[in-house]
């Protein structure tokens, strides 16, 4: 099997959200002194700066770039609809969330962040948070629209 077409299209999806990727280094560079970690995540295609000293808790994404306040994105968490108490959903994975938020990175680079600012942000009603919600508990449907 090839899959020379399927790392062209990551490595075009990479390099066309990198403005957003460098800004989760440079945020993760500037937390380095107070703890933070940097890790390359290859089934991610993420790099993950643990141990993030700022913020409430959990992770941010920033095109290639997760920035993670615990010791692993391997860990449990409740979904946006949990939290806003709307749904009884199964618990998901942290990591899978922030991969689905990776790809959608990668399929609409620097577009990401408007869009996703215009969908309502950190928000239950927010399609892009509703989509990696979705993709961690099935493992498909990260695409928001």
């Amino acid at each position: 099997m090839n899959n020379l077409p399927h790392r062209l299209l990551q490595l075009l999806g990479m390099a066309w959200t990198l403005p957003n990727s460098l800004l989760g280094v440079l945020l993760g560079l500037v937390a380095m002194p107070f703890g933070a970690r940097p890790r390359w995540r290859g089934g991610d295609l993420a790099l993950v700066f643990q141990h993030w000293p700022w913020g409430p808790g959990g992770a941010i994404t920033f095109g290639n770039v997760i920035l993670h306040t615990g010791d692993t994105l391997d860990c449990p968490c409740i979904t946006y609809a949990q939290r806003a108490g709307l749904a009884q959903t199964p618990m998901i994975v942290l990591g899978d969330h922030e991969r689905a938020h990776v790809y959608q990175y990668m399929v609409l680079g620097v577009l990401f962040l408007p869009l996703y600012l215009l969908c309502g942000g950190v928000s239950h009603r927010n399609r892009f948070e509703q989509a990696a919600d979705r993709y961690a508990m099935t493992g498909r449907g990260w695409w928001p629209f």
